[in-house]
């Protein structure tokens, strides 16, 4: 170090340079001397090892032409004031080590002076702050992030008390951090989690030191906030709990965004009841845990009876309000936990896997029966309906969610088929039949082209003289290994898979064609009815015309010609059905009215359509006697039609006694045994004769 002017200096004064020598070489600080011109006189080790240069690379060189830096200023500065000492800190990169980066270091210039007052000596020292500097900045972003992060935030101690929150925590719950400071954060808690969710949440916070999950707490006004909370543990320097940060989310419009789309996707937003896709989601984890325990469950397909014609005739909105009601009875029935959905339309289905429930399981369906037959106040109407349910059963019936569900619908269509308003079980003779009919539809595609169907025709005669002026075409299947089936059998089936349309023009080409041979006979008055169904004239988009233009090719009059409807379809008439029975109507097409007086019958249906004929249902014909009230009813009929300028055909006529109180009672036309079976055309032809040139009496036995 420096060396005193004395040339024998005391033994204090020799221990004292000791003591300087000793500090300068042995200082963690970076400790330089520089002249007056900054040239090096010396470093100690600490500063070589900063710079990373040996001791003795400094000596002969001045200290700005090793490190050009901006400290030149200062340093001229204290030159000049001759300061007594002057503090800074700078950032300094070394030119020849850039991979340390920007470093900074704290440096306190100090100049000697000599016995003139001139500076001799100038020494600094140096200490690099890096690391602290980078805290502090850490620090000063943290601070930064901590108060103007849109995230909330709550720092609490190692005994869960809240030191801090920031901004967005306030603006989140409404707290300020005078409400808070020093409290516990259950303040917050919603009561919505339970103690094992809290229990949880700890374990997870003392064995890792963190845990992030979402909750729902409460706001200081009362309401609810969802939020998605992380908690992550800072430790001091013995690994002791020190403070926890958390950082909370609101979620609670994205939890409300995503229960709407859970809603829309899972939930019938009518009723609120499950819809079909939760439903068979719910019925595969009943199954599984069915078969997991070894039990048994129980699936209740129900299907409302008459409903259609409320909603078409009252309209949509009441028959909302009706499914509404309907699903409010069915869930009294039942207890709470129990599913219940709505399938689509006025369809429900019922899931039972409670052991008691399963022993009650006819009685619950008998309650749901009776609480359904109760009439329903809808506005202003008072609405009748009643129910059909279907019951199949795990594992008994099946063992899978199709099989469970086909078979309950099984059983449902049974009960309907049955009279409706009553519940069947699952048996194997409904799987059979559900297998025949299935057979039957499939089988029916290639009937027609395999000249498997025969046109039948049946004599209408005339009440007075037993003239047979008309005559219904009336479809039979002549099954190559079944034999004749039923059109009861097959008719419904061509109309659930469509075959109908496809059957049912060439049905009408069939009597078209007849008539025009009875026509070349000479028997000009000769009618031939045929039966439209309902879906023939909802989806057949050009049958009016197309069935004009066939009988004008043929050059028939379209009176010749009688469609036969039922009340079933102008019960359900649209505009477009309306459009082509007027436009028939108008060609000069009859219509007969079919099967009066067992459904909805309205006298508004027989002026509004032009309606020709009413044919009376032979169920009020079957047990006709002088004094029962069967033939009153045929009586009000038969006036009621002549009154409106209709005729009347009787249908299911078997007896002479059955005749003759028709006729007394002014009825025009009669069809039955009496007359005659249907009978296949060459027999037909037989019956009438085949040259007759007018329409032949028949001999009524």
């Amino acid at each position: 170090m420096l060396q005193s002017q004395a040339s024998s200096p005391d033994p204090h004064a020799r221990q004292q340079l000791a003591l300087a020598e000793t500090f300068f070489n042995h200082s963690v600080s970076c400790l330089v001397i520089l002249d007056r011109h900054y040239n090096f006189v010396r470093v100690n080790a600490a500063y070589a090892r900063a710079c990373r240069r040996d001791i003795n690379d400094f000596v002969g060189h001045n200290h700005f032409d090793l490190y050009p830096s901006d400290t030149k200023a200062i340093f001229d500065e204290v030159v000049r004031t001759k300061r007594p000492f002057v503090t800074f800190t700078r950032a300094f990169e070394f030119a020849e080590q850039p991979e340390r980066g920007v470093t900074y270091w704290d440096w306190t210039l100090v100049p000697v002076l000599d016995a003139k007052g001139e500076i001799e000596y100038l020494v600094f020292s140096l200490v690099e702050v890096t690391e602290r500097k980078r805290a502090d900045e850490a620090l000063r972003v943290a601070a930064l992030v901590y108060t103007h992060s849109s995230e909330a935030m709550m720092v609490t101690d190692a005994d869960n008390r809240i030191l801090a929150i920031n901004d967005a925590f306030t603006q989140m719950a409404g707290y300020s951090m005078a409400d808070v400071a020093g409290k516990n954060p259950r303040l917050f808690g919603s009561g919505l989690q339970d103690t094992d969710f809290y229990r949880a949440m700890w374990q997870a916070l003392e064995q890792h030191g963190r845990w992030h999950g979402e909750l729902t707490d409460r706001r200081k006004d009362g309401s609810l906030v969802a939020v998605r909370l992380s908690i992550n543990t800072v430790y001091d320097e013995h690994g002791n709990v020190d403070r926890r940060v958390a950082l909370f989310s609101d979620i609670t419009d994205k939890q409300r965004a995503e229960r709407m789309i859970w809603d829309q996707a899972n939930i019938d937003g009518l009723t609120k009841l499950p819809n079909r896709h939760r439903f068979r989601e719910c019925l595969d984890q009943y199954l599984k845990k069915a078969q997991r325990a070894g039990a048994e469950l129980a699936l209740l397909l129900i299907d409302l009876d008459q409903f259609k014609e409320i909603n078409d005739t009252l309209g949509h909105d009441t028959g909302d309000l009706l499914l509404i009601d309907v699903a409010r009875r069915i869930r009294d029935c039942l207890r709470p936990e129990t599913t219940l959905a709505r399938l689509g339309g006025d369809e429900f289905a019922i899931i039972l896997d409670d052991a008691d429930a399963l022993q009650q399981l006819d009685a619950i369906a008998r309650q749901i029966i009776a609480a359904l037959t109760t009439p329903f106040k809808v506005g202003p109407e008072m609405l009748f309906i009643s129910a059909s349910i279907g019951i199949a059963k795990y594992p008994h019936d099946a063992q899978t969610i199709e099989s469970l569900l086909r078979h309950a619908d099984q059983a449902m269509y049974a009960a309907k088929n049955a009279g409706r308003n009553r519940y069947f079980h699952f048996t194997s003779a409904l799987q059979e039949a559900a297998q025949r009919r299935m057979s039957l539809t499939n089988e029916l595609r290639g009937a027609l082209a395999a000249g498997q169907l025969e046109i039948f025709l049946q004599p209408i005669a005339d009440v007075e003289t037993g003239a047979i002026q008309k005559a219904e075409a009336l479809l039979r299947w002549n099954h190559p290994s079944r034999g004749l089936v039923s059109p009861a059998e097959f008719i419904g089936l061509a109309e659930s898979s469509g075959l109908i349309i496809e059957i049912g023009e060439w049905v009408f080409r069939q009597a078209s064609s007849y008539l025009r041979h009875r026509r070349a006979l000479g028997d000009s008055k000769f009618q031939i009815s045929i039966n439209v169904s309902p879906v023939q004239f909802k989806n057949d988009e050009t049958l009016s015309t197309t069935w004009l233009g066939h009988l004008e090719q043929l050059d028939l009059p379209p009176d010749g010609l009688v469609i036969e409807i039922t009340e079933g379809l102008l019960l359900d008439v649209t505009a477009e059905v309306r459009s082509k029975l007027f436009t028939l109507g108008r060609a000069g097409v009859q219509l007969a009215l079919d099967d009066f007086g067992t459904g909805y019958s309205s006298l508004a249906y027989l002026k509004k359509f032009d309606i020709d004929y009413l044919k009376i249902d032979r169920v009020f014909v079957r047990n006709l006697e002088y004094s029962s009230d069967d033939l009153v009813l045929c009586e009000a009929m038969i006036m009621m039609a002549h009154k409106l300028g209709l005729k009347v055909i009787a249908e299911g006529v078997e007896s002479k006694a059955q005749h003759a109180m028709l006729k007394s009672a002014g009825c025009d036309f009669i069809q039955g045994y009496l007359c005659s079976r249907p009978l296949p055309i060459t027999q037909f032809e037989a019956l009438l004769g085949q040259a007759a040139p007018a329409a032949p009496a028949m001999k009524l036995r």
